[in-house]
């Protein structure tokens, strides 16, 4: 199994085998090679933009990678999972200055950027023609230079884009990190059991496990407001008239749930991380 060895992409990879219990042995800081005590995976260490190569040509059966990537290279690699770390965009940027304020204005423009495939496909796509340059370094800069009049180029925050003066006109594509794995793999078994394995932990990050108490006469009001799509666990307590709710919720909503539970009379809210978690 490829992982990215440098970049942001490394610390997160290796979080997500951490907490998938494979207990990957940790490599010195020259080691491109490591092992898992509790799986019989072997790792290889290498740059995230030659994960794909690495794929397809069979030198490993699976890796971590961009989404960006897998598509700029044009790999034959199939997507496994995605992972959920390592959100950014595929952005066009103009000056501040610039008048452009959506895509469709780079009609004719000079144009820097570091993933040409990609950016030449979407603009077709769209029936915009402009000139690409290029870039393998800092994009950003392009337009100071007078390399370009534009740029397009992966934004994270947009922290980059306001540094270098720059504002984005719209998104190109969406990109994240994902599981690849070659095309044609005989061995099923070994690739299911990997993506059933870190999917828990995926999923599981996603979630929290609500706990709460609630009066009968205001349970319908509480299960009314729990963003769960499957059934919740209602438990009579030695209370009597009292019971408790057991629910999965998204992580995302209990800043908002939190206080309109407590509005529909639940009391002694608890919510707990969830370690694995397979639909």
């Amino acid at each position: 199994m490829a992982l990215p060895s440098k970049g942001r992409l490394r610390e997160p990879s290796w979080s997500l085998l951490e907490a998938s219990g494979v207990d990957p042995q940790e490599p010195g800081e020259r080691v491109l090679q490591a092992h898992c005590r509790n799986a019989e995976i072997d790792l290889l260490f290498v740059r995230a933009d030659d994960v794909p190569e690495y794929v397809q040509d069979g030198v490993v059966d699976c890796g971590i990678t961009g989404l960006d990537l897998v598509f700029e290279r044009d790999s034959d690699v199939e997507v496994l999972l995605r992972l959920g770390y390592g959100s950014c965009s595929l952005q066009a940027a103009v000056s501040m200055e610039d008048s452009a304020t959506e895509i469709s204005d780079l009609e004719g423009r000079r144009i820097a950027t570091s993933h040409p495939r990609i950016a030449a496909q979407v603009l077709a796509e769209r029936g915009i023609k402009a000139e690409l340059v290029s870039v393998a370094g800092s994009v950003e800069i392009s337009p100071r230079l007078g390399l370009a009049d534009a740029i397009i180029d992966l934004v994270s925050t947009g922290s980059t884009l306001r540094t270098n003066g720059l504002r984005s006109v719209g998104v190109l594509f969406e990109s994240e990190a994902v599981l690849v794995g070659r095309k044609g793999s005989t061995d099923l078994e070994a690739r299911k059991t990997l993506t059933t394995v870190l999917g828990s932990v995926i999923n599981a990050r996603a979630n929290r496990y609500l706990l709460c108490n609630v009066a009968r006469e205001r349970l319908d009001d509480v299960l009314a407001v729990l963003p769960t799509s499957g059934s919740p666990t209602v438990m009579d307590l030695a209370t009597p008239g009292v019971v408790a709710v057991h629910a999965l919720v998204p992580a995302a909503d209990i800043w908002s749930l939190l206080p309109r539970l407590e509005r529909s009379g639940a009391s002694s809210i608890l919510t707990l991380p969830v370690e694995r978690m397979v639909p």
